[in-house]
């Protein structure tokens, strides 16, 4: 049994630490580089791994030079594949540029690849938890639909607003969404109000902010919680990094502030250094914050 199940995005991440972002017709030497998968779902359930759950991914990945790269790699973090449905079209890849101040640039490239069909795979598996991240649309619909006929916890990491997170916002149990979609969804530049409108939508609702903290509101009930303050390098996987601990943690029957604290650690050490993949904490780097802070 699994529990977590990841579903969503699968990219090959190509992570470059630059002194500043280039300019026109700029060339320059990167400080360091990171070659590995990624992808907020695929990232996602590797975090959980390195917390000590079990998890699995179901996504797309090419037959392809990055594709066999990632699968080879998941395997070896100890995710189910078995979900995970072959093809010819390219894997998706990013190009992320880390700067200095620990922000970073992404260029993501998909080609014309398809969403995979709701029917893509045959539902094998029984996980606690099932979390989305809205990037295959179709067949996350049928899992949502299946998840809540089976008694499994849904959760939606909504990073934009696009196709897969406007529909999953109202069929998720748990709503954690960026500053962006939050932002994108409501209209407004206000978190509060961005917030009680994502409540209509569902009933635990989370929005997280970087290094400002986040805000949520859960049955009724509002609160808050800052950031913990570590050496920032790269944010890139902090959010997929919370997702996959927040998933582990409701598995795991957490309670809801200690949850969201437990994913705030995880997200924050992910930013410690290069690379989104690399850089997702095991549970003595997770522990070891929350026990100093």
């Amino acid at each position: 049994m699994l529990d977590v199940l990841c579903v969503g995005h699968a990219s090959y991440d190509i992570a470059m630490a630059v002194p500043h972002h280039p300019g026109t017709n700029e060339k320059m030497v990167a400080d360091s580089m990171q070659l590995s998968g990624g992808g907020p779902a695929a990232n996602a359930a590797v975090c959980v791994t390195r917390l000590g759950g079990k998890s699995g991914f179901c996504g797309y990945l090419s037959h392809d030079l990055f594709g066999e790269s990632h699968l080879v790699e998941l395997a070896r973090e100890g995710v189910d594949t078995s979900l995970i449905v072959r093809g010819d079209y390219p894997s998706p890849v990013s190009q992320i540029l880390a700067k200095p101040d620990g922000n970073r640039s992404v260029v993501n490239f998909k080609a014309d690849s398809p969403f995979l069909a709701a029917d893509a795979i045959s539902m094998s598996k029984s996980p606690t938890v099932i979390l989305f991240d809205g990037h295959e649309p179709l067949i996350s619909e049928r899992l949502c639909h299946w998840a809540k006929n089976h008694g499994v916890i849904t959760i939606l990491d909504a990073g934009s607003l696009h196709q897969g997170t406007r529909h999953l916002a109202g069929e998720v149990d748990y709503l954690i969404a960026s500053e962006k979609f939050a932002r994108q969804f409501s209209g407004t530049d206000d978190l509060q109000s961005a917030l009680q409108l994502m409540t209509e939508k569902s009933a635990c609702a989370v929005i997280t902010s970087g290094e400002n903290g986040l805000i949520w509101s859960r049955r009724g009930v509002n609160g808050n919680m800052d950031a913990f303050i570590v050496n920032t390098i790269d944010t890139t996987g902090a959010g997929d990094a919370f997702h996959g601990a927040f998933a582990f943690g409701l598995s795991q029957e957490m309670a809801w502030e200690p949850l969201l604290r437990y994913a705030s650690a995880a997200g924050a050490l992910t930013c410690t250094s290069l690379g989104a993949r690399a850089a997702l904490p095991n549970a003595h780097q997770v522990e070891q914050l929350l026990s100093t802070t």
